[in-house]
């Protein structure tokens, strides 16, 4: 049973940073991308970033670039979204993805698994 289970979410100032982490079990987590959805009340997910299997290629929404940075530990099968200066409109529940195809990793019906998510909220 593939489980995706993400952390790290929390309550911060406007301008802070929080780190994420989604740990996956169940799958051969070398050979997924990974990425970072959100979601917040009333508003289809929105895609965030993507890391390849290899984690030698990432991809970022517009709206993070700069400011968030993902990586990955495929000897520790998770993957992480370092979130730095953080605004306002950055919040929502954030959810990790894994998809056997990186080209793909925009698109929600790329993804193989979810997780759960997490919930950020960022106070101005």
């Amino acid at each position: 049973q593939v489980q995706l289970v993400e952390s790290g979410g929390g309550l911060v100032q406007a301008g802070g940073s929080l780190r994420l982490s989604c740990a996956a079990s169940g799958l051969r987590f070398g050979r997924y991308a990974m990425g970072w959805w959100r979601q917040a009340p009333g508003k289809d997910r929105e895609f965030v970033s993507i890391i390849r299997d290899s984690g030698d290629a990432t991809y970022y929404a517009d709206s993070v670039k700069g400011r968030f940075t993902i990586s990955r530990d495929n000897a520790k099968n998770t993957v992480y979204l370092q979130m730095n200066n953080l605004r306002p409109e950055d919040t929502a529940v954030y959810i990790c993805g894994a998809t056997q195809d990186y080209g793909l990793g925009a698109y929600t019906y790329g993804y193989d698994y979810w997780g759960q998510g997490t919930q950020v909220t960022v106070s101005s």
